[in-house]
């Protein structure tokens, strides 16, 4: 691990100014990514930008019937709360879903949106990786792509989104406010977050540079019978090949998002309305633009059995 410098923010609009005008400059809360990927190098902070102390641990509920949850709550408290629970279960399941209990009570709101990509290739620091070094080239392309992007991907890069948390909030229209190195404040809608990759797959985010979550913002319930549903390798804490959050309203309505198969949490609302008729033309709606490899050819059909699973539970 290479040296670096620290310090405690005292306000999110004083880190995020700390960090915009600190080149090389990173924040951290509970650090479970962050960390690892400093110990291989493959991020080298300057300056590390300590945001635990902001008082952004809190969920609350809005004027609107939603709830506002803070930038710096743990996924063990953000599964655990009771009004998750029985309003946005779907959220909850996929949060359990997504890694140990260790890690749970150390892993942030926000962090959980901005975890990077488990691409192999940007793990390995011998391989090209467009992600990790701009312009070098995507080793994924032609190599190891069982667990890669079958849609949204480009010629730079094939990695997927490893979030489950993040595939939950997009099912459930969630929106992420954020304040700026100047102090102003913004609201993304989770469809806006992360970007697909195009030709720069190393900006993975809407954020400006030295942009801090603040919070992210639930509307008011939905109702329906809310399904998280992931596949993986192995039944304990890998990520997922597919994964299928869903909220499905008693006439066959509803909403879907997919994990595991593209670069940001999957959701195409226009083939939603397809889901009345089933698992198989919604899927090929969804995933009409899919260009999967010979390796993971498997996730269209994986996804679309996933999804008819799910359908069946919801109905009973």
């Amino acid at each position: 691990m290479k040296p670096f410098t620290y310090e405690r923010a005292a306000s999110p609009a004083e880190a995020a100014a700390a960090v915009a005008r600190t080149p090389g400059a990173k924040f951290i809360a509970g650090g479970t990514n962050l960390l690892d990927l400093m110990k291989l190098q493959i991020e080298a902070p300057t300056h590390l930008i300590d945001v635990n102390g902001l008082a952004l641990d809190k969920i609350e509920p809005t004027a609107e019937g939603g709830l506002r949850i803070g930038a710096l709550v743990r996924n063990t408290d953000l599964a655990a709360d009771a009004r998750v629970r029985r309003d946005y279960a779907l959220l909850s399941r996929a949060l359990l879903a997504g890694a140990s209990g260790q890690l749970r009570n150390k892993a942030t709101t926000a962090g959980n949106l901005l975890q990077r990509t488990r691409c192999p290739y940007f793990y390995d620091t011998n391989q090209p990786c467009n992600k990790r070094q701009p312009g070098s080239g995507c080793s994924a392309i032609g190599g190891f792509s069982r667990q890669l992007a079958v849609v949204g991907h480009s010629e730079a890069c094939i990695a997927t989104n490893p979030s489950d948390m993040a595939v939950a909030m997009r099912a459930l229209d969630a929106v992420v406010e954020t304040v700026k190195a100047d102090g102003t404040t913004r609201a993304i809608p989770i469809a806006e977050f992360h970007r697909l990759p195009g030709d720069t797959p190393q900006i993975e985010t809407a954020l400006e540079p030295g942009e801090l979550i603040t919070a992210v913002v639930l509307p008011p319930p939905i109702g329906g019978t809310q399904i998280y549903r992931k596949v993986r390798d192995r039944a304990s804490y890998a990520f997922a090949l597919v994964s299928v959050a869903a909220v499905v309203q008693r006439d066959g309505r509803g909403r879907v998002a997919l994990g595991g198969v593209a670069h940001k949490p999957w959701r195409v609302e226009a083939a939603e309305a397809e889901l009345p008729r089933g698992a198989r033309p919604a899927m090929a709606a969804i995933l009409a633009d899919a260009r999967p490899t010979h390796e993971n050819a498997f996730k269209v059909t994986l996804a679309e059995r996933t999804l008819h699973a799910v359908l069946a539970e919801a109905r009973g």
